[in-house]
């Protein structure tokens, strides 16, 4: 069976933001895994308008280039796990952006995530896996928290010194789980799509 391809896609675009930490943490750990070819997606780089489409484009094509091009990056992937701060109990404004300048691309599709702060961004995760349901993607039941003592020992805004492979041992046991679920979860969808072709050629 071929790899899965998983975006680590960076939700934050702030210059001054902690995410290309996590972002390249997690990506290495990834790719360590047989099954699993992941590369970095960085919403930064799509200078996505606020959406102002006519619909989504689960409903008619959109018209804005830069939402076309991402909406073709997103759909080379068969999962995907975002980095997300907590702004105000929720994801950033711009990965909600992100997210919903798509529909279709996402669609039964694996997705976790790392989350970040105080609290290890677990609201901000929890309010990711209701949308990534509306998205009809499949969450995993494991995610990756940074947060309390760890976040301040890594975070360099509030003088933290730490790499992220320095407090594995507090998280890294969860980034095990969660890749091992996104491996399971991505393999079944991944098939399912396939299957979902198929059954639509033969009905042509």
């Amino acid at each position: 069976m071929s790899k899965l391809k998983i975006a680590i896609v960076i939700g934050s675009t702030r210059p001054t933001r902690f995410g290309d930490l996590p972002a390249k943490w997690i990506l290495d750990k990834a790719n360590e895994r047989a099954e699993i070819d992941a590369e970095i997606v960085d919403v930064r780089d799509f200078d996505l308008p606020l959406f102002d489409e006519i619909a989504s484009n689960a409903w008619m094509p959109s018209a804005n280039q830069n939402a076309v091009k991402w909406q073709n990056k997103i759909s080379e992937f068969d999962g995907y796990i975002f980095i997300t701060a907590e702004y105000n109990r929720s994801v950033t404004g711009a990965l909600k952006n992100a997210l919903d300048q798509a529909y279709i691309n996402w669609n039964k599709k694996v997705f976790s995530a790392v989350g970040y702060g105080t609290v290890g961004g677990a609201r901000a995760v929890e309010h990711l896996r209701n949308i990534g349901v509306e998205l009809q993607m499949v969450p995993t039941r494991s995610a990756v928290h940074i947060g309390g003592a760890d976040f301040a020992a890594v975070h360099p805004g509030f003088g933290g010194t730490k790499g992220i492979s320095e407090i594995e041992g507090s998280i890294g046991n969860s980034a095990k789980d969660m890749l091992d679920q996104i491996i399971w979860w991505g393999n079944a969808t991944k098939a399912a799509r396939a299957n979902d072709v198929v059954t639509a050629q033969a009905a042509e």
